[in-house]
């Protein structure tokens, strides 16, 4: 009887071992492939009335900004500042949006990795982690 069970859980174990160790395997194929699509990954914004233009990279890093001349009809440099800073500020939102939809493709679902490029939460990242170390497994 003992040896039936033990067969058993170890068909359990081989099975869920070959689960993850496929989701590893498509992991691993895609990284190549999702370093390139993060490396060309941009994202624009414009003003609400257009006269500013942002372009951000996938980690929300500034790669241009262009300003129409009708803008400086106001001159005005403090309306124009909080009108460029907008611009980047949705610009940075929208570039985490894409990029953690393009990452959540390539990792299993549920993973908190995901979560974590839009909350920064290193608690909820590390959550398994620490309970595991807590219960000293």
């Amino acid at each position: 009887m003992t040896e039936s069970v033990d067969r058993e859980a170890n068909r359990a174990l081989r099975a869920r071992f070959d689960e993850v160790y496929g989701q590893y395997q498509r992991l691993r194929s895609g990284l190549d492939e999702l370093q390139v699509k993060l490396a060309e990954l941009r994202v624009t914004e414009r003003s609400d009335d257009g006269q500013v233009t942002a372009t951000v990279g996938a980690r929300g890093e500034l790669i241009s900004v262009e300003v129409e001349p009708s803008v400086f009809h106001d001159r005005d440099a403090g309306a124009l500042s909080r009108k460029i800073t907008t611009t980047v500020h949705r610009a940075s939102a929208a570039a985490v949006t894409a990029t953690r939809n393009l990452v959540a493709g390539y990792l299993p679902d549920g993973s908190p990795s995901v979560d974590f490029l839009s909350t920064n939460d290193f608690d909820a990242l590390l959550g398994r982690a620490n309970a595991v170390l807590q219960r000293g497994e």
